[in-house]
């Protein structure tokens, strides 16, 4: 089934009875929401309820982690990456879900909202309102309070009556601990001479399954008994002696708070300190943030082992090796204590370095043969590179590097994605530091970029207007190279092609007087090859694209290496060479779709619909049908990318050329319909369609791949 729920970890114990109720639930009503207090296993119940209710969603069940968002306005644009839906428009995210999920039948489970209760409660309504054929699973300690919510208040686990336990049918809160239990002793077993004193453990823990996880992680070192005694004392110590008074969230907290006293002194300092980190992180992230004063770094990986086994870390893998993170309600245990100790701010300032050197380095990497990792590795940093932004637009005096910091991360809002998100950071940043600095001078020019590929040149020119004359008062060689550059991009898509070629051959001069040669310097290549081509000068076109293609090849790079790739198929279809054109087209394509670039993407498939309509060799004709249905699958993605064409005449050419065909050898019943056929496939089926995998990946009439590519021009010294 699509969607993209966590696989379990761990073993699903009781929660029978829920699980039927919410079932019920979810097949009535349209917005349910699972409310109870920290650690009694609200997270795990809806998405295990979820995951048996996909069937009722033929377009997926998808899950959205709400609690590392910690801005209600990013709301939206966490939901559109948790499904995957790419929009580089600068409309807002809840317009872009109501028009991308429009027919769609779905279950959205939306994780942890306490915290966003206005901004969940909004979101979900206006979706709810657009979407008939939407559903909403929310998890919060506390209720939305919107119209047409129902509630599941989600209890402990039953831990039966004292004397009245059964060694052969224990309570689901006995049955919860014994199998944690195995994870620590292989051998553990529920027996008639342990039954009550676990059953009497997990009465003193209120049910509350978090707080028996942990408790039974203690059995490392003490035996059930030894444990029901150690948390006897502390919570009569916490309560007057009085146990059975004690509300539930005090009960988790003592259990959290007896996990952190078993904790040697250095464990609990690094549990503190971890809590810094929003959503996963890595060992050498831990390294460097946690590490020093009381925390050996040498000793880091040994006290985060530690915490792992007694379960106040977890663990996890991802394709660059293990991970860790931390529970909520665990990390804001340990953030309570970071305070207390007079760290958070030295702390969030560590944390705030580490992702600005992620962010450089990945701007670093992104020039090079690893590019698909850079962009994979950055977005499972992006919840953490998103509170380090939001930390240096919140703290006085840190704004110079939060649009140093936005500026950086370029690469990921334009080459992953994430164009809406990156111009929110951008815009915020500008606001606060107006002061014409060399980090203002990027974020400028970076900005101005992001409004162009949005076809928005009222805000880009401005934009890059302030960045040149900054540039040019301040000396700054490098700020009005990149201005200069996406000056011309402007002008490109402002249908100048002539002034476009001005100023791309001024930027490309100024970066070969400082000596610039990475990603950018090859797109303003790419931009002037097609600028060219445009004008009708296919040599010098071609030449520019060959010495393109020619430097990706030499560097590995694959991201500019994608464009040119669709403007050399443009000049082969100039040419008349059809076959070297599909088979550069495709490629594109497929490279543009390892770095979810829709731009580059969609580029393609226009090209490759056009291209559909020529004949494939003597005695094959054009494919008029499926030039409409990749006409009908790239004006889909157009809606997620901005102004189709970004409102250019001169990049519509190729659509309106294939429509104008398509128009003359269809019916007008055929015209419609095809295109039709396309609008509904989604961004996969629409890549492995273009790329001429046929309807579906098995279909055994699927077309062959693109094959070898046609070899690259001669490049021109011109630009070396």
């Amino acid at each position: 089934m699509p969607g993209r729920l966590p696989a379990e970890l761990t073993s699903f114990v009781g929660r029978q009875r829920e699980l039927t109720e919410l079932a019920l639930l979810l097949a009535e009503r349209r917005l349910v929401t699972v409310t109870g207090p920290g650690g009694v296993g609200k997270s795990r119940l809806a998405l295990r309820a979820a995951a048996r209710a996909a069937g009722a969603f033929p377009d997926g069940t998808w899950l959205v982690e709400a609690a590392p968002v910690q801005d209600g306005r990013l709301l939206g644009h966490a939901v559109l990456e948790a499904l995957r839906l790419t929009d580089g428009t600068a409309r807002a995210p809840v317009e872009v879900l109501t028009e991308r999920l429009a027919g769609r039948r779905l279950l959205l489970v939306l994780d942890g909202c306490e915290h966003l209760v206005p901004a969940c409660a909004e979101l979900a309504v206006a979706l709810l309102r657009a979407l008939p054929g939407l559903r909403v699973l929310a998890t919060s300690r506390v209720a939305l309070r919107t119209a047409g919510e129902h509630l599941l208040n989600l209890a402990p686990l039953p831990v039966g009556a004292a004397g009245a336990i059964v060694p052969g049918a224990p309570p689901d809160a006995v049955l919860l601990f014994a199998d944690r239990a195995r994870a620590v002793l292989p051998s553990f077993a529920v027996t008639a001479a342990n039954a009550e004193g676990i059953a009497q453990l997990c009465r003193r823990l209120d049910g509350i399954p978090l707080a028996v996880e942990l408790a039974a992680g203690r059995l490392r070192a003490l035996s059930v008994e030894q444990i029901g005694a150690r948390l006897d004392d502390r919570f009569r110590l916490l309560t007057g002696g009085d146990p059975a008074a004690l509300p539930r969230h005090q009960t988790l907290r003592t259990t959290i708070g007896w996990s952190h006293e078993l904790c040697t002194e250095q464990e609990r300092l690094l549990w503190a300190r971890l809590s810094v980190f929003a959503g996963g992180f890595d060992l050498d992230a831990a390294e460097y943030v946690c590490g020093g004063a009381g925390v050996d770094p040498d000793e880091l990986l040994d006290l985060l082992t530690e915490l792992v086994a007694k379960s106040v870390v977890l663990r996890e893998d991802s394709p660059f090796g293990v991970r860790f993170r931390l529970l909520d309600t665990v990390r804001e245990y340990g953030l309570r204590w970071l305070r207390a100790a007079g760290e958070e701010h030295r702390l969030l300032c560590r944390h705030r370095d580490w992702y600005l050197g992620v962010a450089t380095w990945g701007e670093v990497e992104w020039f090079g043969p690893r590019q698909a990792e850079t962009a994979e590795r950055t977005g499972l940093a992006h919840a953490n590179l998103r509170a380090a932004l939001e930390f240096c637009l919140a703290e006085p005096g840190e704004e110079q590097i939060a649009l140093l910091m936005a500026g950086t991360l370029w690469f990921y809002w334009v080459g992953c994605g994430h164009l809406g998100e990156g111009r929110h950071w951008l815009d915020r940043a500008l606001a606060l530091a107006p002061e014409p600095t060399e980090a203002r001078a990027k974020a400028l020019w970076v900005t101005g970029y992001m409004a162009t590929l949005q076809g928005d040149l009222v805000s880009a020119r401005p934009a890059l207007e302030e960045c040149r004359r900054q540039a040019l008062a301040t000396g700054d060689d490098r700020a009005l190279a990149y201005a200069v550059h996406r000056q011309g991009c402007a002008a490109l898509i402002g249908d100048e092609p002539a002034r476009a070629a001005e100023l791309f051959e001024e930027a490309l001069w100024h970066y070969r007087t400082i000596g610039e040669l990475n990603s950018n310097v090859l797109m303003a290549m790419f931009e002037l090859g097609i600028a060219y081509l445009f004008q009708g000068d296919q040599d010098s076109g071609r030449l520019w694209l060959g010495q393109v293609r020619e430097l990706c090849e030499e560097h590995g790079e694959q991201w500019a290496y994608a464009y040119a790739l669709y403007a050399l198929a443009y000049s082969h279809w100039l040419n008349g060479e059809v076959r070297p054109a599909r088979a550069l087209a495709r490629e594109s394509v497929r490279l543009n779709h390892l770095f979810n670039d829709l731009l580059g993407i969609v580029l393609a498939i226009d090209l490759l619909a056009l291209l559909e309509t020529e004949p494939a060799g003597p005695g094959e004709p054009g494919d008029l049908r499926e030039a409409r249905v990749l006409q009908g699958a790239a004006h889909r993605i157009w809606q997620a990318v901005g102004k189709p064409f970004f409102g250019s005449r001169t990049f519509n050419g190729p659509h309106r050329a294939c429509a104008e065909r398509a128009g003359a050898g269809l019916t007008e019943q055929e015209y419609a319909d095809f295109f039709a056929t396309g609008t509904r496939l989604d961004l996969d089926a629409a890549v492995h369609r273009a790329l001429g995998g046929g309807e579906h990946p098995e279909d055994p009439g699927a077309r062959p791949g693109p094959g070898p590519l046609p070899p690259a021009p001669h490049p021109s010294p011109v630009g070396r």
